[in-house]
């Protein structure tokens, strides 16, 4: 195999042509991760605290330089690629300080002198695999908590991400000991060959590919995680502020051209709010800014590539369009932002996750006929409600089966203090981000320590 990637915003554009190393390369640097683990982790909270701390200011030195290559390799619309790097920034920051975070307790034995201790400690080697569309997020905030915890990182990014991967790593590296972080470029036998080496394993990604990770990791008893995408629904109530809604939704079906987990690809009107939102919600997409994601002014970039569009324009096809439903004549995978009425329950739309600037518009007649359309999709990883009334808000949060619900917010957006994940096929295992990482790279260990002799 060989690694390829391309500018989506200019195809003829190539940052990187490689050959993959293969799945040797791939177990020899878990080995050399595990040889160096255990001097990482004996380096104690000061020096871990220290090295996260000098990784986050290196980002944030090399802040437009990142934010530039966001834009070239991944077609990521430039506001929200430095976005993405500050929130990398803060990620870094935030888990510098975890090494100085309590690792168990003390707690009183049953009869008699002595301690009874709980501490975690961590795995050992973290086989992180992830995704093109945040390829600094996603790897900082799987690899700064494995770190801080005391865990060696290997990472293996997808392919059309590999040149950000990569000079992530060079700045990385700069500020850890040698084999802690690395990177491994390459595809399915490198991220194979990872998954059989590690000692835990995360996951960003389809939900083919992630099934395939679990299946693997948990016949061999480590510790996986997977988060594996979502078919986000918005539910709209007829008291809602329908201008923002509108909004709301327009940013999270058309923004970065839909290439979220948390884009909303299902729009639930209920009862009176059908006819307003449905105007409001064309106008705001047609409105969308297109284009070259270097532009400040772009909200839709391209799509990452060609086959990610004919997935779009396949799921379009024969549907009654409200807005979008066309390709710009742009150099690059672009497609417009759209909007498509009157989807049939077993169309694609409404089954799996297209990945892309698309949403079906959808109707209920109460707030109970929205929740049920809601949890009817086989993945639950997030759903807004847009409402001005609290206990309609609060009902809605008690019947939602999906991981994250926002009111009156985007779909889009993460807290990345706080644990972020899915019910159902949108994800498996424990939670990713905040303190609720630190706890899955870590495993708790229960310490008796008696006296020598009675007192």
């Amino acid at each position: 195999m060989t690694v390829i990637s391309r500018n989506p915003a200019d195809p003829d554009d190539v940052l990187l042509q490689i050959p993959a190393p293969g799945a040797f390369a791939a177990a020899d640097a878990v080995e050399r991760a595990r040889t160096a683990h255990t001097g990482w982790q004996r380096a104690g909270a000061a020096a871990r605290s220290a090295a996260l701390g000098a990784v986050a200011d290196a980002v944030e030195a090399a802040a437009a330089e990142l934010a530039a290559l966001a834009v070239r390799e991944v077609g990521k619309p430039l506001v929200e690629a430095r976005a993405e790097v500050a929130r990398t920034v803060a990620i870094w920051r935030y888990y510098a300080q975890a090494p100085y975070a309590p690792t168990g307790a003390v707690h009183e034995t049953a009869a008699g002198p002595g301690l009874l201790l709980t501490r975690r400690r961590p795995h050992g080697v973290a086989g992180l695999i992830t995704p093109w569309n945040f390829p600094f997020a996603i790897p900082t905030w799987k690899a700064a908590p494995a770190l801080a915890a005391g865990n060696a990182v290997v990472l293996k990014p997808a392919p059309q991400a590999t040149a950000c991967a990569q000079r992530l790593a060079e700045i990385v590296q700069k500020a850890l000991p040698a084999g802690v972080f690395t990177v491994v470029p390459g595809g399915a036998t490198e991220g194979g060959a990872l998954v059989s080496a590690a000692d835990v394993v995360s996951f960003t990604g389809s939900s083919a590919v992630g099934r395939a990770v679990v299946r693997s990791a948990t016949a061999r008893g480590i510790p996986v995680q997977a988060e594996m995408g979502g078919l986000n629904a918005a539910i709209v109530l007829p008291d809602a502020d329908i201008a923002q809604a509108a909004a709301h939704i327009a940013a999270s079906i058309a923004g970065y051209a839909g290439q979220k987990c948390t884009a909303t690809s299902r729009v639930i009107a209920v009862g009176t709010a059908l006819g307003p939102l449905r105007e409001a919600l064309t106008e705001a997409l047609r409105a969308v800014p297109v284009g070259d994601p270097a532009d400040g002014g772009t909200v839709c970039g391209p799509l990452i590539d060609e086959n990610a569009r004919t997935a779009v324009t396949a799921a379009w096809r024969d549907l009654p369009v409200l807005a979008g439903a066309t390709v710009p004549d742009l150099h690059g995978w672009y497609a417009a932002p759209t909007l498509i009425e009157k989807v049939a329950p077993g169309h694609r739309l409404l089954r799996e996750e297209v990945f892309g600037p698309i949403a079906a518009l959808l109707t209920a007649t109460d707030l109970d006929h929205a929740v049920r359309l809601s949890n009817s999709a086989r993945y639950g990883l997030v759903t807004s409600v847009h409402t001005t009334d609290l206990t309609t808000a609060l009902q809605g949060l008690d019947q939602l089966d999906t991981g994250m619900v926002r009111v009156n917010a985007p779909s889009t957006g993460v807290d990345f203090h706080l644990p972020f994940g899915g019910a159902k096929s949108s994800s498996f295992g424990p939670r990713e981000q905040g303190e609720a990482a630190l706890d899955f790279y870590t495993s708790s260990r229960t310490y008796t320590v008696s006296p020598a002799r009675a007192f």
